[in-house]
């Protein structure tokens, strides 16, 4: 903290002295459009239910602008007391959340459960806190505490929900307004709420409030047109209205009517996403992250902030579609992948089946037995193939184009080439003496030929992913190379001194 108030010159480089204290100031001078949000239990009822409280906080004021009392505190239930709260305050720029099932499905499927969609149509950063780390809502745990003692400890159980949501309305507007906040050096919440939000509104053009239907919300007039509180005018019981029962209803399902869909989902910790049933690896690394997929019958691009990460062969059939658009999907548009312009070479990924054959356009090609099995892309010129490697670009074989312009545009997976594949490496060529069972050791392979050559001196090629070993007869024989170790032995080893002296 005391580097970030040297870079923004709000404290002097080297002065640690009472740095709190400037912290302190700079964060009342500063307003946070940030709310931490949590949920609380203890609120009993007269027939022993236990209900949840559903708490939001003003990082920058302390301003508790949700605390709603719901039977369970379900997604549905959370995302409503949410919308309340944005209608009722505003919409800020952030939320911090810790990660329970109701505002992320980040250590799930990794889906977009119904609190992101709704921080993504009106533009909040949905932040995420760290597994095991309360402290980092340390402002909402703060006013639980407060919570816990001053109203959960002393209270009877409450007739009914609404009246339990009324006690706790008349608590919040005691801690809004008129009581003083010792973090606030002694000032009230709601005299620090209210300049944050009137000057943003007076700088900004904000966009009116995006929720789904599914919620069953009616905008406020008088949110919109006065979004900041008094004492007086905070209500004393928000719960009359229909959309605090807690029914959870499904959302309306989007008909398929065929064609691509694009949904979202978010990389849970282990990196590792799985949609209807195919896994997609994005490292942990991306944990957190949202991830766009366009998908159809043929193919699935990924996406990440508009920008494509991976393309697969898609595995997804009709009823899959159509189960991807009722569950949060939507009609895709174009897929993210360009055209490919007249007279440019192209493109395409395929895998080399295991006898070294590939297919293109209902035409079985053969790439090379030695890359059976590996995934190579293939650059498709005027009169060429160029099979290379898609992580390195090495060019691995080169044949003949049998495919004309027109066949090569329409198979699947074609895109506009990137740089021409570089040619592969020369190959080194060592000597190795073979045993008396015919085996020689290169680069830490072993490599059995056979006792037909045992003790011959054979010349050998080590390529990046080949050894040739060429034999006594005038041939040659191609192993696939399976160890990364550099050549260190060029000459083939001296056989033992047996004489006698």
């Amino acid at each position: 903290m005391h580097r970030i108030l040297v870079r923004h010159g709000l404290i002097e480089p080297g002065r640690r002295r009472g740095k709190r204290r400037e912290y302190r100031r700079w964060e009342r001078q500063t307003p946070m459009a940030l709310w931490q949000l949590d949920i609380v239990g203890g609120v009993i009822l007269a027939d022993g239910t236990e209900c949840k409280v559903v708490t939001g906080v003003d990082d920058h004021s302390r301003f508790c602008v949700m605390a709603t009392v719901v039977p369970r505190a379900t997604g549905r239930a959370v995302c409503l007391a949410f919308a309340e709260a944005l209608q009722r305050y505003g919409v800020p720029e952030e939320v911090l959340t810790d990660n329970g099932k109701q505002f992320t499905d980040r250590f799930g499927k990794g889906g977009e459960v119904l609190f992101d969609r709704i921080c993504r149509d009106n533009g909040i950063n949905h932040r995420l806190t760290e597994p095991a780390s309360p402290t980092t809502t340390g402002k909402v745990e703060r006013f639980h505490g407060s919570f816990r003692r001053e109203f959960r400890n002393h209270a009877e159980p409450f007739a009914s929900v609404l009246a339990a949501q009324a006690a706790v309305d008349t608590w919040v507007s005691e801690y809004n307004c008129d009581r003083p906040h010792q973090s606030l050096n002694m000032d009230y919440p709601a005299d620090r709420f209210a300049p944050s939000q009137q000057a943003r509104q007076a700088t900004e053009e904000l966009l009116p409030l995006r929720l789904p239907a599914s919620l069953g919300l009616t905008p406020s007039p008088a949110a919109s047109s006065d979004p900041i509180p008094t004492p007086a005018s905070i209500p004393a019981s928000a719960c009359d209205q229909p959309v605090r029962e807690d029914t959870d209803s499904p959302p309306a399902p989007v008909l398929y009517s065929g064609g691509p869909v694009e949904f979202d989902r978010v990389v849970p910790a282990s990196g590792n996403l799985a949609v209807r049933g195919k896994q997609f690896w994005l490292g942990p690394t991306r944990a957190g992250v949202t991830v766009t997929f366009w998908a159809d019958h043929d193919l699935i691009h990924l996406s990440i902030a508009g920008a494509r990460v991976k393309t697969v062969r898609s595995h997804l059939t009709t009823n899959d579609l159509a189960a991807l658009a009722a569950t949060g999907g939507r009609p895709a548009g174009p897929p993210p992948l360009p055209a490919p312009e007249a007279g440019t070479a192209l493109e395409i990924d395929r895998t080399v089946c295991r006898g070294g054959i590939i297919s293109l356009g209902n035409r079985q090609l053969l790439a090379a037995e030695i890359l059976a099995g590996r995934r190579v892309s293939i650059r498709i010129e005027h009169a060429t193939l160029m099979f290379f490697d898609p992580d390195t670009r090495e060019l691995l074989r080169t044949r003949p184009n049998p495919l004309s312009r027109e066949q090569a545009c329409k198979l699947r997976g074609a895109r506009p080439t990137g740089p021409p594949p570089r040619p592969s490496m020369e190959p080194i060529t060592v000597q190795r003496r073979a045993s008396n069972s015919g085996v020689i050791m290169v680069v830490g392979q072993k490599i059995a030929l056979g006792r037909t050559h045992a003790h011959q001196e054979l010349t050998v090629h080590v390529a990046e992913h080949t050894i040739t070993v060429e034999l006594d007869d005038g041939g040659h024989r191609t192993f696939r190379r399976t160890t990364t170790h550099p050549v260190r032995n060029h000459k083939a080893q001296k056989p033992p001194n047996t004489s006698v002296s």
